[in-house]
């Protein structure tokens, strides 16, 4: 917090001038003064008034009194049971902004500093190689992204990932399918994009399971017995099997229908704008998996049963007892898992490794962690799960198998249309060639899907309504991206008047008719640094969502109240073009934090 440090150093002498009283800095509690009171910060003084045996509203006097007089930044305080309020003069705010925004990396920490000794790694997307990329996956990719770009800002050396599902029973259903079903078809033969064309059989298999299923429950069979025997979930899990043999047809199959899906993935990952440093493959991990298993086994750190299946005893850590290896020999998820983190490690030792992966694995990374522990990898407390809530449509729950997810593909485009309706509607791009207006539907659509995204606590639970994320009014994409086209045109205008050209180098501390929504602005753009290390600190993109939303906000209510140009009033016009400049500067750093581009026209 700005001026935290001069306000509890000036408590501290308060304390021991007024009362005789030598206090720790850490005992000052100090927070952001709230909306409905005058001031810039709070002290907190209930402990306080505990050490000096007073009243709060006695010492908040003394001590306001007290950095009045002696604290230069300081220009009048109130107190309101039990907390002083503060207000930092004018002055002392611009001359922060002046000094602050000269830096050209205003927002961000340079990689001289200790976080950068060591990587950061975040493993987002690992999508299964049996069908698109959907909603789910969106959320997923987008906050990996957002996460690792905030995490640079904040001062750390980044290694984006991608954990590829490749392999596993998953995978042996939609090849399975496309054997008995395909005759030979390709994505090509189909018109259709490869991820697409291959999840069609994951879908098909699981309808083709249903009816088996089906079938041996009315012969008798209980559904619990039909669920192991029915007839395709047998094949594919010898289809599993000789993958795990090498069988050289299997393995043919396999990579022609992977190399399908890692096209069309291609094709999503560059539409929605992400990207990765590194590729891991579960292929290529989980035969060192099975290698740690078997020491840990040797070790007695696991058991094996009588049917040959490994497991773990994980009580002592308030879990369970979990599957390591099946009867058959083949592998699970922890165990890819397990090799693939300490192949990882030994390739590039991380500070961290972060997975982003949603809630519904809250378990799995316990137990991950739990086995590194017992393992003695030294960077198991290193391993951070960042959970985030499902996303929900109006019509409900998506579900992979039954064919009821919302592509994410299909839906960019649905977005780029809608917005090239609405902006169509508004009709402020006629003098835009027709290549410029189809890039700013695409900008516009994928600013209104991630920012309706990201400004959601990745904690959380979200409904995602399409029509609500193309808005341009409220907490949406657009309407920030609004604001910063509005900003540039702001600046095109001035650029008619030679006084106000050079607004750039002006500076602020002279300037002494600050407003009330002007200082807003101010204390705004200099809490974004802040609010970035707090983002990279929580792994929390809608700080900075939310934070850049109150920013456009608070510009355009000081737009509407105050012009901005006006070469009759010079002075006033260079200083509200300076904050202008610098609130845009803010706007288009904060929006690129969370992959958004933002137009200089709109």
């Amino acid at each position: 917090m700005l001026f935290s440090t001069e306000i509890k150093n000036g408590v501290a002498d308060a304390l021991l001038n007024r009362y005789k009283l030598k206090i720790d800095q850490d005992q000052i509690s100090l927070q952001p003064t709230r909306k409905d009171f005058e001031g810039d910060i709070t002290v907190v003084l209930f402990n306080l008034a505990k050490i000096a045996s007073t009243s709060p509203e006695s010492l908040g006097n003394e001590i306001g009194e007290f950095l009045t007089e002696h604290c230069a930044a300081v220009t009048k305080y109130n107190v309101v049971k039990g907390f002083l309020n503060v207000v930092i003069n004018n002055k002392a705010w611009l001359s922060v902004l002046y000094e602050d925004c000269s830096d050209e990396n205003f927002g961000t920490v340079k990689l001289d500093n200790p976080r950068a000794n060591a990587p950061v790694m975040v493993e987002y997307s690992s999508p299964n190689t049996n069908k698109p990329l959907h909603l789910g996956h969106v959320r997923n990719v987008l906050i990996g992204h957002s996460i690792s770009e905030i995490l640079k800002a904040a001062g750390h050396k980044v290694i984006k990932v991608c954990l590829v599902n490749d392999r596993g029973i998953h995978i042996c259903k939609s090849m399975l399918a496309w054997k008995k079903l395909a005759n030979g078809a390709t994505p090509e033969s189909a018109a259709m994009k490869g991820d697409h064309f291959v999840g069609k059989y994951y879908v098909e298999f699981d309808k083709m399971y249903r009816n088996e299923i089906a079938q041996l429950t009315q012969e008798g069979m209980s559904e619990e017995d039909a669920k192991k025997k029915a007839p395709s979930i047998l094949e594919a899990q010898e289809l599993l099997r000789k993958w795990e043999a090498n069988d050289p047809d299997t393995i043919q199959l396999w990579q022609t229908m992977n190399s399908w899906v890692y096209d069309g993935f291609a094709e999503s990952y560059k539409l929605i704008g992400v990207g990765f440093d590194k590729m891991d493959y579960e292929s290529q991990t989980y035969l060192l998996g099975k290698k740690i298993i078997d020491e840990g086994l040797q070790k007695e750190i696991f058991y094996q049963k009588e049917d040959g299946s490994v497991w773990v005893d994980l009580t002592d850590a308030g879990l369970d007892h979990k599957l390591l290896l099946r009867a058959d020999g083949t592998s699970v998820y922890i165990t890819q898992d397990l090799g693939t983190v300490q192949q990882r490690y030994k390739q590039s030792p991380f500070s961290s490794l972060i997975y982003v992966v949603g809630n519904e694995q809250d378990y799995h990374f316990k137990v991950l962690r739990a086995i590194a522990k017992k393992l003695n990898m030294s960077y198991w407390e290193n391993l951070v799960h960042l959970s985030y809530g499902m996303v929900d449509l109006p019509s409900g729950k998506m579900k992979s198998r039954e064919g009821t997810v919302v592509d994410a593909d299909d839906l960019i485009t649905e977005m780029i249309s809608e917005a090239k309706r609405i902006t169509k509607e508004l009709g402020k791009i006629d003098d835009f060639e027709s290549a410029e207006a189809e890039a700013l539907y695409r900008t516009i659509a994928l600013g209104a899907l991630k920012y309706f995204i990201l400004k959601v606590d990745p904690e959380k639970r979200m409904l995602f309504n399409p029509a609500e994320s193309i808005d341009f009014n409220g907490n949406t994409g657009p309407f920030i991206q609004y604001t910063y086209a509005r900003i540039c045109s702001v600046m095109r205008k001035a650029n008619q008047y030679p006084s106000l050209k050079n607004f750039t180098q002006f500076n602020p501390v002279t300037y002494n008719n600050i407003v009330p929504k002007e200082k807003e602005l101010v204390k705004l753009i200099l809490g974004y640094p802040d609010m970035v290390d707090e983002a990279a600190e929580k792994h929390n993109p809608s700080r900075i969502a939310n934070h850049v939303y109150e920013l456009a906000k608070t510009f355009n209510q000081f737009y509407h109240e105050h012009p901005v140009v006006d070469d009759a009033h010079v002075e006033t016009s260079l200083f509200r073009l300076y904050l202008s400049h610098q609130t845009a500067r803010v706007i288009k750093s904060g929006m690129l934090l969370l992959g958004i581009d933002v137009p200089e026209r709109m």
